[in-house]
């Protein structure tokens, strides 16, 4: 079971994409858990164990934090690409998490 977590502003719209990534997820056979958080959140989201996180375009400025805290767990961490979020592509931003996951 794979724990990926979204971090976002307020995690409105990004619970939209979490929803196709469950779909994708499931269509794929992949067994995930796939929630979103609002960034604030991230060293307690941390501390209770995910495998990947993934920042909400609008919070991109978070990046360097992001990967202090985060390498420090040995979690990857990135940026969603800014087109897939906007089209909620749920495949492509769980293919883009799978990915950082096997680097």
């Amino acid at each position: 079971m794979i724990k990926i977590t979204l971090f976002c502003a307020a995690g409105m719209s990004t619970s939209v994409l979490v929803e196709k990534m469950k779909a994708a997820a499931k269509t794929k056979g992949v067994e995930a858990v796939i929630e979103a958080f609002p960034e604030s959140t991230m060293s307690k989201k941390l501390e209770e164990g995910i495998d990947v996180a993934l920042l909400g375009p609008q919070v991109r400025y978070k990046l360097p934090n992001a990967k202090k805290l985060c390498g420090a767990k040995g979690v990857p961490v990135d940026v969603i690409n800014s087109v897939d979020y906007g089209m909620m592509k749920g495949d492509k931003v769980l293919d883009f998490a799978l990915k950082l996951l096997n680097k």
